[in-house]
């Protein structure tokens, strides 16, 4: 050992009097740590005094050493200072201290990895694919070697955490925060150096005890300690999930028991670390669990304390906002008794009304992002405080719903979801719609009618989310109560979705019409059978009918059987019936349901001593039963069905219960019965519609005895019309079952077909010849007849047209059910019928008067119509000939019913003979604008359906007159009509509106004097007819909304595409002649076009190329493609805007020679468009500097004298009750002019006086204007005023003591430019 000791000391004997030793040689490092081994550091120290060297001489060479990533050196320093009788304070010094944590970085990070904090299982693969490159670009290290021994770091830990109790780092602030930045750091940098882990276990310990070593009193005051190891300790808390991060946040929880100093230091590190909180969700979403981590460890008040700074958060910048609204959600459901319901915890404060109140305040954030997310979190918090029953009833009377709510608290939280739910970001909308699904149990029943309406419409929107968000909303609002309300809504809004084009929603819409219909109506059995077994229950006797019928049948299944058979919904219920009963899903429980109510309502009417011919079964129930039964038939009970036809035909047949038709002579009497007609003849219906399903199982007597019975009644033709469909139906499906082959059921149909034809028509060839004599004998009786005998004259003849009407519809049936039977002895007479109504002048000649069925008998001409247009669909060569008749008829028709009846025969015909009708269409597309609602609505969904069939292409005029639809005067059409352009004709024909957009604008101002019109061939009053031309407020305004609705549609590329065409085709053609400006329609159309090109939506903001992406929250980086297509963008926008201001300046020019009152909306127009290309307007303008200033120049003025007019007209109606003119005077204000007349928006507390200096100030600001324009133009541009023959007026203001204010009033006298303010500066 004295050799070693004598190579060592003679090293540093060398090294002696060198200011900047170097470092000591591997060699004389081991020697060191070998002596220090084996404790022989009094030798060393006695042999350094022989030669006059101090100990500490050993420091700075072996500073160098660890300079230079020399663990070992680390190893030795660290040993002597842990050496017996060390003299720490000669050999501790800040510098060496700082040379061994650089070491100990150093040997960490030449393994780490730049990068997100990751776990082992993800470092170890990256960490032997990158040592051999580590080796090959560093092999000149020092110690020789690639990678540092982690036996030799942990073993350098553990001496470190053994030398903290030997030095005091009070007296070296800096040392310490650097000893606790790079002990922080390990666990991140040493991931990669640790061979296991265990050993990275073991290296975060003593990291650990390291922490706590330092937060002793005698390196300093401990609460500044605590934070510096808390703020090096902030980046592991909030990296990814990971041991470092684990290690991080056990530590800081583990402070809650340390002293007071460290634990103000703590209650602050929640605060700390949401300011340092990245605004990307993920690492957010991370940041917020860390936080929550700590604030569990802290006491109750400090938690409080925590929950007011959060609230406060809430109102600052947008990323504390959204980060607040998420820390609300987890402190909410994470701490204990936020609303002090549990009285052992005693908090008296309820710091979670105040997490409430921010978080529905976020839900009106400005910011689409961040009221999605407060949406969001509030339905997922009202669904974790719903579970308890004490914190729900807080919650209710917060929400306004409970005993003590307040009713604006109730209006003030349905007034925030009806905006939700109509919100223009879609994760807004499917927010608020999770949120209404969570609010339902809460609410009570008391779901605002809007916002369920809402709800409904949000079951059409475009996109799937939202639809399933809709769906599972509604259906949530109709399982936990019936209302009617909700009951009506999911009906009108859920079933349509079964024929929806994703197939996910169908099969959804299956699932909860089976859940919330079909098994809720099953459950009624229990109810039913419990009911049977008590029928003398008095209790329930005396109640009434319906009364006791709604205690046996609660949760509204009567009023949802009734609902379910309503005209809108019947189509969606047969389909979804339909798809159920193919996948083989439906019960036989709802078939015995559905009898038993229809058998507890007839006993209930008996029991009552009620007439049972006067009885009808629940609206609905037989419906139900004939949709299910075609899947079910063994289900349901012959004697059943036996016993109901019997009691329904029984009645009929004795004529103890009529079905009259209502026709201009019938009895006023007789209305009062037609409700109840109408249900007894639809019991009828869909009992024979049951009949016809469950045939097969019919035994053949009782079906050969029905098949006889139906063709009596039949034949009698005194059915009402919706009977006798059902009636040949089932007689057909009778014939099949009884007949033992195919010929013979064929041979069996056509023989009662040809006998009730026959007769058929002997009934109505007697009716004709009846009409006929009629109207001649009446032609001869001048004098009036006796009232008694006319009265008599008029039931028989009301009698006989009932009659005829049945045989002609029952005619037109028989087509339908039997196509191949022999008509040649009908089409005569139908055609004697349908021609009677025309006139010509043989017709007007005596002897022979007209016959005119059109006047006399409306419902016969109708039924003869509909009967011709069976026919024709049965046989192309009659509808060849006859296809014009309809259209003449439909043209000049002035019956209603009968017009609308032709649309739908044409539309059953283009899809039959579409080559025979393509060239009447634009005679259908007449009917958009029928006087009558119904004809209009049925014409528009009839073409719509062709067109999305493809029976009918949208070409010529069919687009452009549909667009007509979007402002008709019904609201269900306006519906209707936004539905088709934006969600079927947007995915359908994304081109139609690019393509057809300056066209529209051409006819709808009715202007042919362009090319572009491809109606100017064509008739005036038809091109008037389909056209909004005017230049008043309402026809500008029904025109602007069509163009919206238009560009809202188009891609950003086609919006652009569309600005230049707009600019090409219309502004061009203006300064070009080519569109007369001097015409009325011309400048509608330049107007409009002014309008076009100011409107916010023909914009392309930077949220409006990713609109669908902004929905969601994406908050990473731009993509690479995302950043090539803006710049594509901004190229395009860049030259549009060079190609269209000189089209502007060209173009005003031409106006301000024609002292055109379009200048206005010109400049409004050029305005809008400078501020928002301002960057590519200096670059276009780079070169003319004179130009840029005038145009400048002119807005100003313009800008400057609109300011004044309103300010002028605030004046003028100040001395009338003018409460409600600031807020129309503002409207007219610019951004900054509009900070005169802010504050008196919703009031006039603006004295005059204020009002008038604001027009003298505008009045300067305008001479000033003047001037610059001067020394642009060295005075040479603008002529004086004086020279101008302009007559003299006097000031509206009476401030005439101006000269400059003169000179505007002359100017605002003479020219009175009209502005249209844009929507894009609100």
């Amino acid at each position: 050992m004295e050799e070693t000791v004598s190579s060592v000391v003679s090293e540093l004997e060398d090294l002696r009097g060198n200011p900047q030793p170097p470092p000591l040689s591997e060699k004389t490092l081991t020697d060191l740590q070998l002596l220090l081994r084996h404790s022989l550091t009094e030798s060393l120290y006695d042999e350094l005094a022989s030669k006059n060297l101090s100990p500490s001489s050993l420091i700075p060479p072996v500073a160098s050493a660890m300079d230079s990533s020399s663990l070992l050196a680390s190893d030795v320093f660290l040993s002597l200072l842990l050496s017996p009788n060390a003299p720490v304070f000669t050999l501790f010094t800040p510098i060496s201290f700082l040379s061994f944590l650089r070491s100990l970085r150093r040997s960490c990070k030449a393994q780490s990895q730049p990068g997100p904090v990751q776990d082992a299982s993800q470092a170890q693969p990256r960490k032997r694919k990158r040592a051999p490159r580590a080796r090959a670009k560093d092999p000149q290290n020092d110690d020789g070697s690639s990678s540092p021994d982690p036996g030799l770091l942990l073993r350098v830990l553990e001496k470190l955490v053994r030398v903290m109790d030997f030095i005091h780092l009070d007296r070296f602030p800096e040392t310490l925060k650097s000893l606790i930045q790079t002990v922080a750091e390990l666990p991140a940098t040493a991931l990669h150096t640790c061979g296991s882990p265990a050993q990275y276990s073991k290296l975060l310990g003593l990291c650990s005890r390291v922490l706590d070593a330092v937060l002793e009193p005698e390196h300093g005051e401990p609460s500044a300690t605590a934070a510096e190891v808390l703020k090096s300790l902030c980046p592991l808390a909030l990296a990814a999930k990971s041991q470092a991060r684990a290690f991080a946040l056990g530590f800081v929880t583990g402070l809650g028991a340390k002293c007071d100093g460290v634990r103000k230091a703590l209650v602050s590190f929640p605060r700390y670390l949401a300011m340092k909180a990245p605004e990307k969700a993920e690492p957010r979403a991370l940041a917020v669990d860390s936080i929550m981590e700590v604030v569990r460890v802290l006491e109750v008040e400090e938690q409080i304390a925590f929950v007011k700074y959060v609230v406060q958060m809430a109102h600052g910048k947008s990323n504390l906002r959204l980060l607040a609204v998420d820390l609300i959600l987890n402190l909410v459901t994470s701490l204990k008794n936020p609303f002090g319901v549990d009285s052992e915890s005693g908090v008296s404060e309820v710091w979670g009304v105040w997490c409430l109140e921010a978080l529905v305040k976020r839900c009106s954030d400005v910011s689409g992002v961040i009221r999605a997310r407060a949406l969001s979190n509030l339905g997922q918090v009202v669904g974790f405080l719903a579970r308890d029953e004490r914190t729900s009833v807080v919650l209710r009377e917060f929400m306004g719903f409970g005993k003590g709510g307040d009713g604006s608290v109730v209006g003030g939280m349905n007034d925030m979801l009806r905006k939700r739910c109509m919100d223009d970001k879609a994760a807004v909308r499917k927010a608020a719609l999770l949120l209404v699904t969570n609010l339902t149990a809460l609410l009570g029943g008391a779901i605002d009618e809007v916002v369920l309406k809402t709800m409904g419409l949000a079951c059409s929107d475009p996109l799937i989310s939202m639809r399933k968000a809709a769906i599972a909303a509604l259906s949530e609002a109709f399982r936990t109560f019936s209302a009617e309300t909700v009951i009506t809504e999911w009906l009108h809004s859920v079933p349509r979705l079964i024929i929806d084009n994703e197939s996910s929603i169908q099969e959804e819409c299956e699932n909860m019409f089976q859940e919330l219909v079909l098994d809720r109506i099953s459950r009624a059995t229990s109810a039913t059978s419990s009911y049977s077994e008590f029928p003398s229950n008095r209790k329930m006797k005396g109640k009434g009918i319906d009364n006791e019928m709604e205690m046996l049948f609660p949760n509204g299944i009567l009023y949802l059987l009734r609902e379910i058979c309503n005209g809108e919904v019947s189509p969606w219920v047969k389909k979804i019936c339909t798809n159920l009963g193919k996948k083989k899903r439906l019960n036989h429980k709802i078939v015995c349901a559905l009898q038993n109510i229809i058998r507890v309502s007839e006993s209930i009417w008996l029991r009552h001593s009620m007439p049972i011919e006067q009885w009808t079964a629940p609206p609905g129930a037989w419906f139900l039963l004939s949709e299910v039964s075609i899947f079910l038939s063994k289900a349901v009970d012959w004697e059943f069905l036996h016993h109901h036809w019997q009691l329904l035909d029984k009645h009929e047949v004795e004529g103890e219960f009529k079905s009259p038709f209502v026709q201009k002579n019938a009895f006023v009497e007789e209305e009062s019965v037609e409700c109840n007609s109408v249900a007894w003849a639809s019991d009828r219906v869909f009992l024979l519609q049951t009949i016809s399903n469950v045939s097969v199982e019919l035994p053949p007597e009782p079906a050969a005895d029905l098949a006889h019975n139906l063709l009596k009644r039949v034949e009698e033709f005194n059915m009402h019309s919706t009977e006798v469909d059902a009636h040949l139906k089932a007689l057909k499906t009778l014939c099949k079952r009884k007949a033992s082959n195919l010929e013979e059921a064929e041979a069996l149909v056509l023989k009662w077909v040809h006998q009730v034809l026959s007769r058929a028509s002997e009934i109505i060839e007697k009716f004709i010849s009846e009409n006929s004599e009629q109207n001649t004998q009446g032609s001869f009786f001048t004098p009036p007849r006796s009232g008694t005998g006319k009265g008599r004259k008029s039931t028989a003849m009301s009698k006989s047209l009932s009659k005829a009407v049945t045989a002609i519809y029952t005619v037109g049936s028989l087509v339908i059910v039997c196509p191949s039977a022999d008509m040649s002895n009908v089409v005569p007479l139908l055609h004697t019928i349908i021609t009677s109504g025309s006139s010509g002048p043989k017709l007007n000649k005596l002897p022979g008067p007209a016959t005119s069925l059109q006047q006399e008998a409306p419902s016969f001409y109708i039924q003869g119509w509909l009967a011709m247009g069976k026919f024709c669909l049965a046989d192309g060569k009659l509808a060849k000939n006859y296809i014009p008749l309809f259209v003449q008829e439909l043209e000049k028709s002035k019956s209603a019913a009968l017009r609308n009846n032709i649309v739908v025969m044409m539309a059953d015909f283009c899809v039959r003979y579409t080559a025979l009708v393509d060239c009447y269409i634009a005679k259908i597309t007449r009917c958009l604008l029928d006087p009558c609602e119904l004809v209009r609505r049925q014409t528009f969904i009839l073409l719509s359906r062709l067109l999305q069939r493809d029976y009918v292409k949208w070409r010529g005029v069919l687009f452009l007159r549909f667009l007509l639809s979007l402002v008709d005067e019904s609201e269900k059409i306006r519906e209707l009509a936004d539905f088709l352009f934006g969600n079927i004709l947007k995915v359908k024909s994304p081109l139609l509106a690019y393509n057809s957009f300056v066209e529209a604008v051409f006819v709808l101002n009715d202007c042919r004097v362009h090319n572009g019109h491809r109606e100017s061939q064509g008739p005036r009053t038809e091109t008037q007819l389909f056209s909004i031309s005017g230049t008043d407020e309402k026809s500008r305004s029904k025109r602007m909304h069509i163009y919206v609705s238009l560009l809202k549609q188009m891609a950003p590329e086609h919006l652009l595409a569309t600005f230049a065409k707009l600019c090409a085709e219309i502004l061009a053609a203006a300064s070009d002649g080519l569109l007369n400006i001097e015409d009325e329609n011309g400048q509608s159309v330049l107007q409009d076009a002014f309008q076009i090109l100011g409107c916010k939506e023909i914009r392309i903001p930077s949220t409006r190329a990713s609109s669908d992406s902004a929905d969601v929250e994406e908050e990473g980086g731009e993509s690479g493609s995302a950043a090539r297509g803006k710049a594509i963008t901004q190229a395009v926008k860049k030259g549009l805007v060079q190609n269209t201001v000189p089209i502007f300046i060209e173009l005003k020019r031409l106006l301000e020679t024609k002292n055109s009152p379009l200048i206005g909306s010109l400049m409004e127009c050029l305005r809008i468009i400078l501020k928002d290309y301002k960057n590519e307007i200096d670059d276009i303008l780079v070169a003319d500097k004179q130009l840029q200033k005038e145009l400048i120049y002119d807005i100003q003025k313009y800008e400057a004298a609109k300011a004044k007019a309103a300010v002028a007209e605030a004046v003028g109606t100040k001395p009338k009750s003018g409460s409600n003119q600031a807020p129309d005077v503002s409207k007219n204000l610019t951004k900054t002019q509009a900070q005169t007349f802010g504050q008196s928006k919703y009031s006039n507390k603006l004295p005059s006086d204020s009002r008038i200096a604001s027009a003298m100030a505008d009045a300067a600001a305008a001479a000033q204007a003047r001037s610059v324009l001067r020394e642009i133009n060295n005075g040479t541009a603008t002529p004086p005023l004086s020279s101008l023959n302009v007559p003299k007026v006097k000031s509206c203001t009476g401030m005439g003591n101006s000269k400059h204010v003169k000179r505007m009033d002359v100017i605002q006298s003479v020219m009175k430019r009209q502005s249209f303010d844009s929507d894009g500066e609100n």
